[in-house]
């Protein structure tokens, strides 16, 4: 059985809102719908999403396509990055390659990246094991995400294994196995882990 994790899409960026507050954006509402009618959607089953809103609004745009209901756990988050606020975008880009290349360290107050890592793989862990094999597709964030493929393909925690900017990718990996089976690849292009490339 094989779980899915996706990101959400691009989101209005408000810099006076707190970020997990921070809304899809007219775009990332586009790509998620131009990803509704994949083959590979239909058998899931099972969606668990961040508390986070960017991400509840990708899961319920599927959701109410597959005539599923969304679980959600406020351990699937992105890290926590509330002690710096809103960074411009260089100032952010920058405080990613600390975040991924210094993953025992805090910059600026931020959660550690092995700490994200150990939160969202229990996550993780935890929703899988919590029903029967079914299914399942993961809604979260960009980061945490990349940890979490991190470990699940045995890979060096590095920025080089994060997603394309803009989010909106997702990879596939074995409930049972835990094997890697497809690397990021943008939802409007993913056919299936048969056809990942």
């Amino acid at each position: 059985m094989t779980a899915f994790y996706l990101t959400h899409p691009q989101v209005e960026i408000e810099p006076e809102r707190p970020v997990p507050e921070w809304r899809l954006s007219g775009r990332g509402r586009q790509r998620v719908e131009a990803m509704l009618g994949k083959t590979w959607l239909r058998p899931i089953r099972r969606i668990v999403s961040s508390a986070e809103l960017k991400a509840v609004e990708t899961a319920a745009l599927i959701a109410a396509r597959l005539g599923v209901a969304i679980e959600v756990d406020p351990e699937m988050g992105e890290n926590d990055r509330s002690a710096t606020g809103f960074l411009q975008p260089d100032e952010f880009e920058a405080a990613a390659e600390r975040f991924f290349g210094e993953p025992q360290k805090s910059w600026r107050g931020w959660e550690r990246a092995v700490d994200a890592g150990d939160r969202i793989e229990a996550a993780v862990r935890r929703a899988l094991n919590r029903s029967e094999l079914v299914p399942t597709l993961l809604v979260g964030h960009g980061a945490v995400g990349t940890l979490l493929k991190c470990r699940i393909g045995s890979r060096q925690i590095s920025r080089r294994e994060d997603q394309s900017a803009g989010g909106g990718s997702l990879f596939a990996f074995g409930i049972a196995s835990s094997e890697l089976l497809c690397d990021w690849t943008p939802m409007e292009t993913f056919e299936g882990v048969d056809h990942a490339g």
